[in-house]
């Protein structure tokens, strides 16, 4: 494999400078932070927005599938969409439309109009993080890179931890509808911050005549596939379910035709050769390695505190806001310094390194933990959110070739949006499944005529005892297998924890396998001869 040697691939995607970068940089901030913001309120509100309008639990889960299936099945053609047509038909029409659409979901009843209307919604939002992305190497100048790329990254750890706080106030405080109506004031923004920030661009009429449609429709659907069979495969029991079953094989099917499809045809868009130089390779890996070890911040940490300690969001939500977002403002602007002037792996170990130890911190937990005991894990989730993905995508990036952007952009998203939902896929069923085994180890020591279990049973009847003697005792017996379920659930978070662990240190050893990038525009001052 080619260690040292950059990375060609895809249609030049460089164009005018922007003369307005200040705007450009303001399109970046939104267009990255909207997508995530509404991915995570989205997320966490699904329950207060599945009771506002009726809707079971099934419907619930299909309506959220379906929402970010379509974003997985736009977002790796973005980049070469914004080439070909300009930013400012892939970026600033989209957002005015996302606009409206945003003001009409919650004022819709009816499921199969909700759902249409979700699925649009969910391929708009799929072109924000993709564009602006492109807008960085497209029309910024190269001295804005760093700190716009930065904003690309930081959205991230920021929108993970202030999202819980934010879905609580809208809920509680002004309506769940806040939800999606926030984004019928910051999309047009965005709009109007694209049309301002990057110049008018004819339509590439070369490049869409000799598109490879049919690859960028290959791995859209698949990867769209392979998450929709991810994200049912929990509710559904994997593949026991022909659903299941039929969506991860399909889609594995359609990927491999992708790969086989970029390998014959004249001028692929995402050609696999992206993949072949070790070190991009090795750099997409730890993002993916990323993502996993991150779930003790997106997942395990705010789902401990409210499936064990039963808080709700917004109770849990300031934790997040004061001891992970708040110090970002000192840490990102660190990490930034750190990159441009030293070795930028050491930043990226420093990251992985507060990850570990953040999980390490998890396998101490016990169900008595409440927000005060988050706070050592907290701050290390913010120094390793800040110090961690803004790195690795500056590794990938110096060893590819920036003004062909379009194959390593979509490779990203494959990363970026699959890695997640197959990290939440992978939580979710390994949370369930140790906690089985712990519930089945744990009863085994609840037996029946023990001495032990008599007493505590006793106990438990005698407070409720003004119920009734027989419903006291079915209560008594209801208490203690819930004491049962809530240490069986305790020990699969510790077990969820320690996964993360793991991952946090297969990352830093992929890091260590990576060789010195070739000079360019990220090389830190300190190499530069």
């Amino acid at each position: 494999m080619a260690e040292n040697k950059v990375i060609e691939s895809g249609p030049v995607s460089t164009g005018e400078v922007s003369h307005r970068p200040i705007f450009a940089v303001g399109a970046v901030l939104l267009g990255a932070f909207l997508a995530n913001f509404d991915t995570r309120l989205f997320s966490i509100g699904l329950p207060d927005i599945r009771g506002a309008m009726s809707l079971s639990f099934d419907e619930g889960a299909w309506l959220s599938t379906a929402a970010t299936a379509s974003q997985i099945f736009i977002a790796p053609a973005v980049a070469w969409m914004a080439t070909a047509f300009g930013l400012r038909r892939v970026l600033g029409i989209p957002a005015l439309v996302y606009a409206v659409i945003s003001l009409l979901i919650p004022l819709v009843r009816d499921y199969s109009v909700l759902m249409t209307l979700n699925i649009v919604h969910g391929l708009l939002l799929g072109t924000f993080v993709p564009a602006t992305l492109l807008i960085i190497f497209r029309n910024l100048p190269m001295k804005w890179w760093l700190p716009a790329i930065a904003i690309y990254s930081i959205r991230v750890g920021f929108t993970l931890n202030s999202g819980i706080s934010l879905v609580g106030f809208y809920v509680d405080h002004v309506g769940w509808q806040w939800l999606y109506w926030q984004d019928c004031f910051i999309a047009p923004l965005l709009a109007l911050f694209v049309w301002l920030g990057t110049p008018h661009e004819p339509v590439n009429r070369d490049l869409v005549e000799k598109a490879d449609w049919a690859g960028m429709l290959l791995l859209g659907t698949g990867m769209a596939m392979i998450y929709a069979g991810l994200d049912q495969g929990n509710r559904l029991d994997w593949l026991g379910s022909g659903t299941v079953a039929a969506l991860l094989a399909g889609g594995a099917f359609l990927t491999i035709g992708f790969f086989i499809n970029e390998s014959i045809v004249a001028r692929p868009w995402a050609h696999a050769e992206v993949l072949l130089s070790r070190n991009i390779g090795l750099s997409l890996v730890v993002i993916l390695l990323y993502t996993l070890t991150s779930l003790s911040n997106s997942s395990l940490a705010p789902n401990f505190l409210v499936t064990i300690a039963q808080l709700r969001p917004e109770q849990s939500g300031m934790l997040f806001l004061i001891y992970a977002v708040l110090p970002m403002v000192v840490l990102v602007p660190l990490s930034i310094y750190l990159i441009r002037h030293y070795d930028v792996k050491l930043t990226l170990i420093v990251g992985l390194s507060a990850f570990a130890a953040a999980g390490l911190l998890g396998t101490q937990l016990t169900h008595d933990w409440s927000r005060g005991d988050f706070i050592p894990m907290v701050l290390l989730h913010s120094l390793g959110q800040s110090f961690t993905l803004l790195p690795i995508v500056i590794l990938a990036l110096s060893n590819s070739d920036p003004s062909r952007a379009t194959a390593f952009a979509a490779y990203i998203q494959v990363m970026r949006l699959g890695g997640a939902e197959i990290g939440i896929a992978l939580m979710g069923t390994w949370l369930r499944i140790r906690e089985q085994i712990h519930s089945n180890l744990l009863g085994q020591h609840v037996a029946s005529g023990d001495a032990d279990v008599t007493g505590i049973l006793a106990q438990l009847t005698a407070r409720f005892s003004s119920h009734g003697a027989g419903l006291a005792q079915a209560r008594g017996v209801g208490t203690l297998a819930g004491l049962v379920q809530r240490e069986a659930n305790t020990l699969a978070y510790i077990d969820g924890f320690w996964l993360t662990v793991w991952f946090a240190i297969a990352a830093l050893v992929c890091v260590a396998l990576i060789g010195n990038a070739p000079k360019g525009p990220f090389t830190p001052t300190s190499q530069k001869g």
